[in-house]
């Protein structure tokens, strides 16, 4: 029997034959595990009174109290877990992994709505349809949409200060709101935007049945030029309806799941199948710490996956799996109750069934052996590192880089690495100000006095790499070396990554700090990949910075930086007047005339303008 320190006979005196959820903790607040039961009692006493598995004797040998919570039937305690663990995400529990948003199709608000690919934390000012399982399904449907409906695409930024027509107009893809449009045209656009609402709301029929309609009421007004239009989007629908048709029998929704595990890793794979056909897949990782021998992976995925709102809209009615699903009834309901979705579990399935879930244990198999692959290779790069900067227990790398164009807009990235590779959530940009424009020396000292103002705070890496010569280096062991020798921390191991003849990669020098030791590793050597992984990545990210900086840049009005002028001045300035240019050019006399423009401001925006 395990050796416990809980007083696990008296605390189960006090617990109820009741369903419910229960909540393991190691010390007075951190969660540990949380689980459910039909019957607390009977649960809880099971972890104490048989043989349990390594994992679980681990686990309650660290417990320090249990607390539970009753509930009124098994699937009201599923939901009260499920929520828990999203809470307070236990170690034991297995948690399901996937840093990546679902993408939508958004409609933005406003006077002319425009038609966006989006992903991200949902904003008050956007129409959401989605979610779609994967990309490539949303940017497809997208592509789709913009070909059969003209409303416009262009970012908010660049139709806001458009005053003709775009291409995309030229071509017939758009109606071009960005210019006046009579009542008849504007009515047109927002019938063209309806169509779109309602075509990814499932309308197909009624969306036809409209275009039809208008197509017969243009001929009989004899508008044959209209009428030809609406023809030609009539004739795209159908076509895209019939290429949508799949023969078969297989005509409703499901999703397939199957799962693949290694001895640390496990690879849950989705098929998701909309009317008959495959619309996207999706693999989700998560390790194998699960302690509890009678939890099921299967069903602990299902229930984090499943019970939640913001996936209503890609319930399918099918959920297939190879095994059967443990606790499905108590699944089927807590999702009816949660979600308001009516699901049936099946197993041991035959004939097209089948076919798709030989499908998905495919790609499961696959999607394990790759990332199984990736972590061995990543360990052995790090291994190799460690091995020639002499360093041990390497688990966080940061490395910096500047990019401007020509001293302009100078943009500083901090890219951050563990040992199982990037580690996008600890990315960071800086938009260095305050120095000699092109002072790339002045850019990195600014950059890393900001990231380690406080190293007692947040993650300190075990590496810092600088892209960069000796320069570089210099600014990074003054600015490391007297910060952290103040806070009294221990500071990382810092090394410069200087190119080499002819910036050719490959030719690379790691040169240390302080010591100024170099190392010329080639390109096979698993340590310079990891490096020249890392540098190339905060090589990126830094333009990415500069061009997007460099881009709002472009896109700002010289009129924002003028006080009193807010978005409908700057409207009425460049629509009465026709554009920025003639809005520069524009008299004091001709800036007044303008409808909410005083003299007084007129003089204002005049003088301004002409300051800059």
């Amino acid at each position: 029997m395990t050796e416990i320190s809980f007083d696990y006979k008296s605390f189960l005196k006090t617990v109820p034959n009741r369903p419910g959820s229960y909540r393991m903790y190691s010390d007075e607040d951190t969660v540990i595990y949380v689980g459910k039961a039909k019957d607390l009692k009977k649960r809880l006493s099971s972890y104490f009174l048989k043989e349990v598995n390594l994992k679980t004797s681990h686990l309650i040998r660290n417990i320090h109290h249990i607390e539970f919570t009753v509930t009124f039937s098994e699937a009201e305690a599923l939901i009260l877990e499920n929520n828990l663990i999203k809470k307070y995400q236990p170690y034991y529990n297995i948690l399901l992994r996937d840093d990546k948003s679902y993408p939508y199709l958004t409609l933005s608000k406003g006077k002319h709505p425009g038609l966006f690919y989006y992903r991200g934390r949902k904003k008050p000012d956007l129409e959401y349809f989605g979610p779609y399982p994967d990309v490539s399904a949303a940017k497809e449907s997208l592509k789709l949409l913009q070909k059969l409906f003209p409303i416009r695409q262009c970012a908010d930024t660049v139709y806001a200060h458009r005053s003709r027509p775009c291409l995309m107009a030229q071509l017939g893809k758009c109606l071009a709101p960005c210019v006046p449009m009579t009542e008849e045209q504007y009515d047109n656009y927002l019938t063209q935007v309806n169509y779109v609402r309602m075509f990814l709301k499932g309308q197909n029929q009624e969306v036809l049945k409209n275009i039809t309609d208008a197509m017969e009421k243009a001929s009989t007004e004899l508008r044959f030029e209209d009428a030809a239009k609406f023809r030609d989007q009539l004739l795209s629908l159908r076509r895209v309806q019939e290429s949508q048709s799949v023969s078969g029998d297989l005509m409703f929704d499901m999703d397939v799941i199957a799962q693949q595990s290694d001895k640390e890793l496990t690879c849950t794979h989705v098929l998701f199948v909309r009317k008959g056909r495959i619309i996207g897949t999706r693999s989700f990782f998560s390790k194998v710490v699960l302690a509890d021998e009678e939890q099921s992976e299967l069903s602990t995925f299902i229930m984090q996956y499943y019970l939640s709102k913001d996936r209503a809209s890609m319930y399918p009615k099918e959920i297939i799996t190879e095994d059967e699903v443990p606790d499905a009834q108590s699944l089927k309901e807590a999702i009816k109750s949660e979600c308001s979705r009516e699901v049936h579990f099946l197993s041991n399935v035959r004939a097209e069934r089948a076919k798709y879930l030989k499908l998905a244990k495919e790609n499961a198999k696959a999607s394990l052996i790759a990332k199984l692959a990736d972590k061995s290779t990543a360990k052995k790069r790090i291994d190799s590192l460690e091995e020639i900067l002499n360093i041990s227990n390497v688990q966080h790398m940061e490395c910096y880089d500047i990019s401007h164009t020509q001293g302009e807009l100078t943009v500083a990235s901090c890219v951050s690495f563990n040992r199982e590779g990037p580690d996008s959530g600890n990315y960071r940009r800086f938009n260095i100000e305050g120095i000699t424009p092109g002072d790339d020396f002045a850019a990195m000292h600014q950059v890393l006095t900001r990231r380690f103002k406080d190293p007692t705070e947040g993650i300190v890496p075990d590496i810092v790499f600088i892209d960069g010569g000796k320069g570089q280096l210099k600014q990074a062991e003054d600015v490391i070396g007297e910060i952290f020798s103040k806070f009294k921390v221990k500071p990382p191991l810092i090394v410069a990554v200087a190119k080499g003849e002819g910036r050719k990669e490959g030719l690379e020098t790691l040169i240390m700090g302080y010591t100024r030791e170099e190392f010329h590793l080639n390109l096979s050597d698993p340590a310079l990949q990891i490096v020249l992984h890392i540098r190339d990545e905060s090589h990126r990210f830094a333009i990415t910075g500069h061009r997007n900086r460099r881009q709002k840049a472009r896109t700002h009005s010289v009129l924002e930086d003028i006080q009193g002028i807010g978005p409908k001045r700057r409207q009425a300035l460049l629509k009465h007047l026709g554009g920025i240019r003639e809005v520069n050019n524009a008299s004091v006399d001709e800036l007044k005339k303008v409808p909410g423009i005083s003299e007084e401001m007129a003089r204002q925006i005049y003088d301004e303008l002409h300051s800059l």
